[in-house]
């Protein structure tokens, strides 16, 4: 009896070891997948700069990019806070277009683009700029703006180089 008694205290700790070594076994494997797709998203992000337009300080084109950066001036805008005190955005953006023809068609236009931003822009208040989803309705409201100002011509996307919000 005795003996039966150390085989089945024996028999216990075994079992409870075999889940140890699953949840040892499973996060080794959560962390080699997740060290593998970072590293496929580092990979990948090194060649989309190759990939997309990539300007120099100057703002002008570096050669063979399939996209080309055009870049605004820097704006300060007050924005409305209904009297409760004085705020202040500054913004700086930069537009991606397609092609070369599309910056030399956009250039006549800037100052219509700059004006249909500060429209918009002054209307903003502190609130509306909150979070990543303020934060996206803004470009997406700026790409709509820029589009109207600039047909029939038309540019990719709005590229955030600085906000502020003070």
């Amino acid at each position: 009896m005795a003996a039966e008694a150390e085989v089945e205290g024996s028999a216990a700790p075994a079992k409870k070891g075999i889940p140890k070594l699953f949840i040892i076994i499973g996060a080794a494997a959560i962390v080699v997948l997740l060290a593998g797709g970072g590293l496929f998203f580092f990979l990948s992000s090194n060649t989309s700069k190759a990939e997309h337009g990539v300007t120099d300080e100057a703002g002008a084109p570096v050669a063979g990019a399939s996209t080309f950066i055009f870049n605004l001036p820097t704006m300060l805008v007050n924005l409305n806070n209904g009297g409760e005190g004085e705020s202040f955005m500054k913004l700086t953006v930069a537009l991606e277009v397609a092609n070369e023809s599309v910056m030399t068609e956009i250039q006549p236009r800037m100052a219509k683009v700059v004006d249909a931003f500060q429209v918009y822009l002054r209307e903003l208040r502190k609130s509306d700029l909150e979070g990543s989803a303020g934060v996206y309705r803004l470009k997406e409201e700026l790409l709509r703006r820029v589009n109207v100002a600039i047909y029939p011509s038309r540019i990719e996307s709005i590229l955030f180089k600085e906000i502020l919000v003070q």
